[in-house]
């Protein structure tokens, strides 16, 4: 299985917009970090999770030119803003692209994009093939995937198990029935905002706190602000076995 980190930013991205803090103004290119997304290749497959506003940029950067089928984590803009990116995909694929999400995210992406889904279709819009997943393993493309439900504040949201790979983003509190879901993956994705409290994200030191809890092998911090630090100054700090992500890294796992 290869990983690639499409995007490790939050909402606004870094830098943001108006600001010169430290980190917006770093030179360091794991500084410039875009909405947060990954993308899998998995015996053959490629696969991406969340389609954010940088959709397009991402999948022009690492040069991927086949797309089997897209997963949402949630409902939010910045993991859904780029779903129309997927018609070069339609076009050059000459096939519907399937999507897979909660019925919540299904409903939001029907109302958000009605144009995809009228009888009656403008030449040219995304075409897609809705697939409602809830709580339980599901296949893509004979890849079965396992959801683990997390707590965005109020709001339920989707991490998903490959194998041994766990992707978990905007989490803020998972039950123990979700953490038993995750042990024993060797490489987890955990999201880690910033330093200080925040209601719905992880801080650093919660992140770092449920890592010791999972006990991966190794674990990349994603979803990360501008308001966290530089990827120097954080990364340092970190134990050996987590490291900060940034966009384009590449991880490959047996």
């Amino acid at each position: 299985m290869k990983v690639t980190f499409l995007g490790t930013g939050t909402s606004q991205g870094v830098p943001v917009i108006g600001c010169d803090c430290l980190v917006c103004s770093s030179l360091d290119f794991r500084d410039k970090r875009t909405r947060s997304a990954i993308h899998l290749e998995i015996d053959g497959k490629s696969l991406v999770v969340d389609t954010g506003p940088d959709f397009r940029i991402q999948m022009l950067r690492e040069k991927i030119n086949k797309l089997d089928a897209v997963l949402f984590t949630h409902e939010h803009k910045d993991h859904t803003a780029g779903l129309d990116d997927i018609r070069p995909y339609n076009f050059s694929q000459k096939k519907d692209m399937p999507i897979f999400g909660s019925r919540k995210v299904l409903n939001q992406i029907k109302r958000e994009y009605s144009y995809i889904f009228d009888e009656v279709k403008y030449p040219g819009v995304p075409s897609v093939v809705p697939n409602e997943i809830t709580n339980n393993p599901f296949s893509v493309e004979e890849i079965i995937v396992t959801p683990i439900e997390v707590m965005h504040y109020r709001l339920p949201v989707f991490g998903f198990r490959f194998q041994d790979f766990t992707y978990i983003t905007d989490a803020k509190h998972i039950e123990r029935k979700e953490i038993e879901k995750i042990k024993g993956s060797k490489v987890l994705v955990l999201n880690a905002l910033q330093k200080s409290h925040h209601i719905s994200h992880l801080t650093l030191n919660e992140a770092i706190q449920l890592t010791e809890i999972i006990q991966p092998k190794v674990a990349y911090f994603t979803h990360v602000s501008h308001k966290l630090g530089t990827h120097q100054e954080i990364e340092k700090d970190l134990p050996a076995h987590i490291r900060l992500a940034y966009d384009g890294l590449k991880i490959y796992i047996d």
